[in-house]
């Protein structure tokens, strides 16, 4: 199995949204971030050609961000879940995982710190996060069966900068 994890793409600042609204779950992605993620995601597809699912947290930036990323792959199963929403338990998204076939490639889109605590959890079996994703970065992982703690190995992590310059790079 493969799993790719993506932090949201840009969204607009907390604090401005605030000021309107009082739901932070409704807080949309800027222009800035979907030009961004439009350029990032020929990178992901040049990465990985193939997807059979994409699940989003159920946010709004994240769902726009999964939006973005499923118009290159329109055959996927495209689903919102509550497992990746903020203070979301890993070992429950983890269940939900492991019932999919185990050749499946997997799309997760969602936020940080969590996406960091689920790469260390499924890498290490820690809680501990290692690492920190920028917003639009991505990591393959992949696992010799379904997913459990400490059974993945990382493949690559991009941050969204190298992500959208081998979207720009010619096939060969």
């Amino acid at each position: 199995m493969k799993i790719i994890i993506i932090r949201h793409a840009i969204a607009e600042d907390r604090a401005v949204f605030a000021e309107h609204n009082t739901d932070d779950n409704l807080r949309p992605l800027t222009d800035k971030g979907i030009k961004r993620m439009e350029q990032s995601r020929q990178g992901l597809k040049r990465l990985e050609p193939e997807a059979d699912y994409i699940f989003s947290s159920t946010l709004t930036r994240a769902v726009q961000t999964a939006d973005l990323i499923a118009e290159y792959y329109p055959e996927a199963i495209r689903k919102a879940i509550p497992q990746l929403n903020p203070g979301s338990d890993p070992a429950k998204l983890t269940s939900l995982l492991a019932e999919l076939p185990t050749q499946s490639t997997i799309l997760l889109i969602g936020h940080e710190p969590d996406l960091s605590e689920l790469i260390s959890w499924h890498t290490n079996g820690s809680h501990f996060n290692f690492l920190q994703l920028k917003k639009g970065a991505a990591c393959l992982l992949q696992f010799k069966g379904a997913p459990k703690p400490a059974s993945a190995e990382m493949i690559w992590l991009l941050p969204p900068r190298q992500l959208r310059s081998l979207g720009q790079e010619p096939c060969p």
